[in-house]
């Protein structure tokens, strides 16, 4: 997953000027070269550089030694849960390689109807969001499992 979010990243920097782009499908999906100097949404983009990459250096790096622990002790996991695990965490150490190298995220999907935008994200973004549907997807199935063998009703 982090080669496809890099490799992704180095062909919108090396090939689109930055804050220009091109339309891939009409009112849809355009390819841009953004930056984002902050979180999700930009969130966090006004704040110094030192708060702000000391903040995502250490969130970054907690949450890459939280998944290989959780990974380590959970014991016969399934395939959504490792999925999750996965996408988590190439999806965090992606946006934790560009945050290294640039202080900043490079983001490069802009998904829109007309001219209402989601903003502009990356593979590594779109992998931790498909990993958060994955761990929903585990703890509900857990959940059913779980009222099944203690004899409640589903």
């Amino acid at each position: 997953m982090t080669v496809v979010d890099q490799a992704s990243k180095y062909l919108v920097v090396s090939s689109i000027a930055l804050n220009s782009g091109f339309e891939l499908v009409p009112g849809y999906l355009d390819i841009v070269h953004v930056r984002n100097k902050g979180a999700a949404f930009g969130l966090l983009s006004q704040s110094t550089w030192a708060f702000r990459s000391t903040l995502f250096l250490v969130v970054s790096l907690v949450a890459l030694i939280v998944i290989l622990r959780l990974l380590a002790v959970t014991e016969a996991p399934d395939w959504y849960l490792l999925g999750g695990y996965s996408l988590f965490f190439g999806g965090a150490l992606g946006n934790l390689i560009d945050r290294l190298r640039f202080d900043e995220v490079i983001d490069f999907l802009d998904v829109h109807i007309g001219n209402l935008h989601w903003p502009a994200f990356n593979v590594a973004d779109s992998a931790l969001c498909v990993g958060a549907v994955l761990f929903f997807v585990h703890f509900v199935r857990a959940g059913r499992r779980v009222g099944r063998d203690s004899g409640s009703a589903p």
